[in-house]
């Protein structure tokens, strides 16, 4: 019963279904299933669909509604973690944010998410996020990352100045900073000082195990 639960958990996010995802996630916990195992589930349905994505084989608004599902799913199986005293090992810590000016949220929670997912502790500061904020974000959490994204041109040179910012704080050493966004490329991302550039979320979530070296 736990393995029929589990593959339908992970068919739900397979096939972008959102409110199944989430009902699924309900009856796993009632029924028992150890949150882990549930977590595990999404992990792997979220990889196969961002593997998806990046082999062409499927498209943006498609991990977009996967992520919804995955998003969908989290929350009761992370509370019930939590009522059973369990605990995930994380793979790293990231600080994640859409800089100051910009208001778009697509790609950086699809980041959020897919990291999330493959095990990581996320903290998402929202959009149009102050360079100060993420300044403090750094010295309050000590990341592993942060996670800088852009979309707009006008906005893209925000991310240096967080880089900047960082160094003025005396914490730049202590961090490693990605960056993203329609207006991002490599060679953007090398003039700013950052430490790595992907197009897309899952690449993202691969910068960021490469980085950490797992």
């Amino acid at each position: 019963m736990e393995n029929q639960i589990l593959g339908k958990l992970a068919e739900a996010v397979k096939t972008y279904d959102v409110n199944g995802a989430r009902e699924l996630s309900a009856k796993a916990m009632t029924e028992g299933v150890e949150p882990l195992k549930a977590l595990d589930a999404l992990t792997a349905a979220i990889r196969g669909v961002g593997d998806a994505f990046g082999e062409g084989e499927i498209f943006l608004p498609e991990l977009v509604s996967a992520a919804d599902a995955m998003q969908a799913a989290l929350p009761t199986i992370e509370e019930r973690l939590q009522q059973t005293g369990g605990q995930r090992a994380s793979v790293g810590k990231v600080v994640a944010g859409t800089v100051a000016g910009d208001i778009h949220n697509i790609g950086k929670s699809m980041l959020c998410t897919l990291l999330t997912a493959d095990g990581f502790e996320v903290i998402d500061l929202g959009i149009d996020v102050p360079t100060p904020q993420f300044v403090e974000a750094v010295k309050e959490h000590e990341p592993d990352i942060v996670a800088l994204s852009a979309l707009l041109t006008i906005t893209a040179m925000e991310q240096r100045n967080v880089i900047d910012a960082l160094k003025e704080a005396g914490i730049r050493d202590t961090v490693q900073v990605i960056v993203g966004g329609g207006a991002i490329n490599d060679d953007f991302a090398d003039s700013i000082g950052a430490d790595g550039y992907d197009p897309t979320a899952p690449g993202g979530v691969a910068l960021c195990r490469k980085l950490l070296g797992k």
